[in-house]
C-alpha cells in the first residue's frame, strides 16, 4: 500500500497552536495515521466538497483534502467543532 505526504497548510498550523497544548499531541497522532489510510473508519466526507474530509479528535476536527494523483494529504483546517465550519 503507498504512503502519502502530509502538507499542512499555513492558516492550519497557526490553528493547531491556538488549541489546548493537552489535545495538540492527539490531533498530531491522527494526522500521522492518514499516512496509511487517508480514508479510516469514522471519517466523514464533507458534503459539497469534492475531495475534502474531517476526522474527530475530542471537541476538535480535522478537516483535509486528499489528492491522489499525488499521494498527498493537505490538511486544511483544524478547529473546534462549533467553530470548524464557518468561513472565517
Amino acid at each position: 500500500m503507498d504512503t502519502y505526504r502530509i502538507e499542512w497548510k499555513p492558516s492550519a498550523l497557526k490553528e493547531l497552536k491556538r488549541i489546548d497544548k493537552t489535545i495538540v499531541p492527539r490531533i498530531v497522532d491522527a494526522v500521522q495515521l492518514l499516512v496509511s489510510n487517508p480514508r479510516p473508519s469514522g471519517v466523514r466526507k464533507i458534503k459539497g466538497a469534492n475531495r475534502l474530509f474531517r476526522v474527530r479528535v475530542a471537541d476538535y476536527r480535522i478537516v483535509y483534502e486528499v489528492i491522489d494523483e499525488q499521494l498527498l494529504i493537505h490538511i486544511v483546517r483544524v478547529r473546534h467543532r462549533k467553530d470548524v465550519y464557518l468561513d472565517k
